[in-house]
């Protein structure tokens, strides 16, 4: 497995694959359509205007094996130091500790560009994911009940929450 950065040009077919399948299979996304090729563009438009990483694990043979990446949680100045992030692993892949390697570096890389909060929403059901958070050290924020409807049936959805020792000089400038 190699950790690396995505690009539209490598990844983005690959990435909406991974999204998709989520879409259609699971609650992982609150999306009830699968996203067009063309959502890619402004997705990662977005992350390189944000200055957020998209990390990917590939195998030997160049395939995605997942991707995480963070974003503005809300766009209000004072949450400047709290972002959302998102962490994917291709179905045939899951349970490979590959989650686990793509977490560590997205805590690195959010440590770097000086960020305090790290927050995961996560549909209460997802059992993996919410495993995933709390053997990295995030801890339960709170549920907001009913959030979603998929599937005929409401979604509730869990926030977990990381808190890192950075920045070491935060302003509210």
């Amino acid at each position: 497995m190699n950790l690396i950065r995505c690009t539209y040009d490598q990844h983005a077919s690959q990435i909406l694959d991974v999204f998709n399948e989520a879409i259609v299979n699971s609650a992982a996304l609150f999306d009830y359509e699968a996203r067009s090729p063309e959502s890619m563009v402004a997705w990662f438009q977005a992350k390189e205007k944000g200055h957020f990483p998209v990390i990917g694990v590939e195998g030997a043979d160049g395939q995605l094996l997942g991707f995480a990446s963070y974003g503005t949680f809300r766009a209000w100045p004072a949450y400047k130091y709290s972002v959302e992030h998102s962490v994917y692993v291709h179905k045939d892949h899951r349970g490979q500790g590959i989650g686990r390697t793509l977490m560590q570096a997205l805590i690195a890389a959010a440590q770097t560009q000086n960020y305090h909060l790290l927050i995961a929403g996560i549909e209460s059901t997802n059992a993996g994911s919410i495993a995933l958070h709390e053997a990295m050290g995030f801890v339960h924020a709170g549920t907001i009940s009913q959030a979603g409807f998929k599937f005929g049936r409401w979604l509730d959805l869990s926030f977990y929450q990381l808190v890192l020792p950075t920045p070491a000089a935060p302003n509210e400038r």
